[in-house]
């Protein structure tokens, strides 16, 4: 049994919320991997829309871009994470922010053709994530962090 600072313990459906979310930056981790063995396909891109750059311009580009968006990709993940917590805490708007970001990311698959299996399997956990964040239970925790507040 987990408890809270507050003596209040997280009911079944925010603890699998909680895992829920875990899993699901785990599967985006993973799928940070798979970017960072692409190099060679971001190089042979920018060589068909650049031809006049050299080879050496060419590899330091796929680097350079491949690099930034590992990091963006790990501070998401982190800030993910820490909200993560947040929620099993009973934090309100730690629900109410995985919520706007789990949208964002079905948006994203929606509007998006170059998804991966990752990319569906990442954001389905999230969906399932977010209801159960808000069933009843899950609901009633929240209300009582928030009151012993």
């Amino acid at each position: 049994m987990v408890t809270t600072k507050n003596g209040l313990t997280p009911p079944s459906t925010i603890i699998t919320a909680f895992f829920g979310f875990l899993a699901s930056t785990v599967v985006s981790l993973a799928a940070i991997v798979l970017l960072a063995g692409s190099h060679g396909q971001l190089v042979d891109s920018l060589r068909q829309s650049n031809p006049s750059m050299t080879d050496e311009q060419l590899q330091s580009t796929a680097t350079l871009g491949l690099g930034f968006a590992i990091g963006v990709a790990a501070v998401i993940a982190l800030v993910h994470l820490w909200l993560a917590f947040k929620l099993k805490a009973g934090r309100n708007w730690a629900r109410v922010v995985l919520t706007v970001i789990t949208l964002l990311q079905l948006a994203s698959i929606v509007a998006t053709q170059g998804n991966t299996a990752v990319g569906y399997a990442s954001c389905a956990i999230a969906v399932v994530a977010v209801v159960l964040s808000y069933l009843p239970a899950s609901n009633a925790y929240i209300a009582d962090v928030k009151r012993s507040a």
